[in-house]
Formats: C-alpha cells, sequence, structure tokens
C-alpha cells in the first residue's frame, strides 16, 4: 500500500503541474506573451516565478523530498514543449511560443530544502527569494537566444488578432532600463509569501487527510 500512495502522489503532482502550466501560460496568452514579449516581460516574471513556486512548496513539504520541486518544474517545461509542437504543427513559426525555464530555478529550491535539512521555514524565505531571484534571468537568456518576438508577429501575422491587439514597437528603457532586474526585484518580494501559500496548503491537505 505504501507504493501504492506513492505513486498516487506523484501521479497527483503531474496532474497539478500540468494545470499549473496552462495557469501559468494564460497569465498572458500565447500571442499575448509573444508579440509583447518584452515590454511585459516584467509582469511574466512574476507569473512564472509564483504560480510554479507554490506548486513546488507544496508538493516538495507533502513529499518531503529534496527534489520533488525540480521534478515538478520538469513535467511543467515537458507540457509546454508538447504544446509548442502542437503549435508548430499547425503552422505557427517555431519561435511562436517562447518556453519558460522552470528547471533550475527549481532545482534552487530544492538545494534550499536539502541544504537546510528540510526546514520549512528556510525553505518559504531563502527558496523562495532565490527563485523570484533567478527565474527572469534565465528566462530572459531564454529569450536572446531566440528571434525577436517582433519580428515573428510581423512576418505571420494573425488575421484573427484584435485591432487593440496588433503588435507595435515596444517603449523599452522609458520606464526602465533592466526589465530583469525589476524583474528579479519584484519575483523575489512576491514569491516569499505565494510559497508561504503552498507550505499553508499543505498544512491544509494533511488535516484534510487525518479529518
Amino acid at each position: 500500500m505504501v507504493w501504492l500512495r506513492r505513486t498516487t502522489h506523484y501521479l497527483f503532482i503531474v496532474v497539478v503541474a500540468v494545470n499549473s502550466t496552462l495557469l501559468t501560460i494564460n497569465s498572458g496568452d500565447y500571442i499575448f506573451y509573444t508579440d509583447w514579449a518584452w515590454t511585459s516581460f516584467v509582469i511574466f516574471s512574476i507569473a512564472q516565478s509564483t504560480m510554479p513556486a507554490v506548486g513546488a512548496v507544496y508538493y516538495l513539504l507533502f513529499t518531503g523530498v529534496p527534489g520533488t520541486a525540480t521534478y515538478y518544474a520538469t513535467i511543467m517545461t515537458l507540457y509546454t514543449w508538447v504544446a509548442k509542437g502542437a503549435w508548430f504543427a499547425l503552422g505557427y513559426p517555431y519561435d511562436f511560443i517562447a518556453v519558460p525555464v522552470w528547471i533550475p530555478s527549481a532545482m534552487l529550491l530544492d538545494l534550499t530544502y536539502w541544504a537546510t535539512r528540510r526546514n520549512k521555514h528556510m525553505l518559504i524565505l531563502v527558496g523562495g527569494t532565490l527563485v523570484g531571484l533567478s527565474l527572469p534571468l534565465f528566462n530572459m537568456i531564454n529569450l536572446l537566444t531566440i528571434r525577436d518576438p517582433l519580428e515573428v508577429a510581423f512576418k505571420y501575422p494573425r488575421p484573427t488578432l484584435p485591432p487593440y491587439m496588433t503588435p507595435i514597437e515596444p517603449q523599452v528603457g522609458k520606464l526602465y532600463n533592466s526589465p530583469v532586474a525589476l524583474g528579479s526585484g519584484a519575483g523575489a518580494v512576491l514569491t516569499v509569501p505565494i510559497a508561504a501559500l503552498g507550505a499553508k496548503l499543505n498544512t491544509w491537505t494533511y488535516r484534510w487527510m487525518a479529518a
């Protein structure tokens, strides 16, 4: 029964990771993310940091096994690559979807949990901060390796795109000079309370199981 329970736990993680991926991407749909990637980088950095963190912390504390966060992020990554392949098969350009880089930040979360000897509070404070700080950096490096999203947007116009969503030249630099720094700063602050929420959800789950 123990192996069955553990298998059920990990399958449950897969299901939630898939849903977490959908919610993360849908913080701005594919078209919006591609056309406005540079100007909306800070907003998406926060979304990409907080959404995986809440699920990763939840299951990391639920299983108590360092490595669960990386497993969670890997499922999200694989699922997004499947979505990328599906859109590519429909005729959209390869760079139409930029797959976020979740795995390195999740590894930092696992490392924090392991290095602090499974300390929940250090996981929330240090791990949450590391995820918020690192993910925008990894994502910007990822975006720099693909074609300019604006180039893709203009080269492959979508007739179904409403007029108010027509891509325009982004005004990068007028409000801030470093979207990575701003995304990391905001992410580091906001990911900590969201990670705490993941820990609290874990407590509620144990209470529900004991009821």
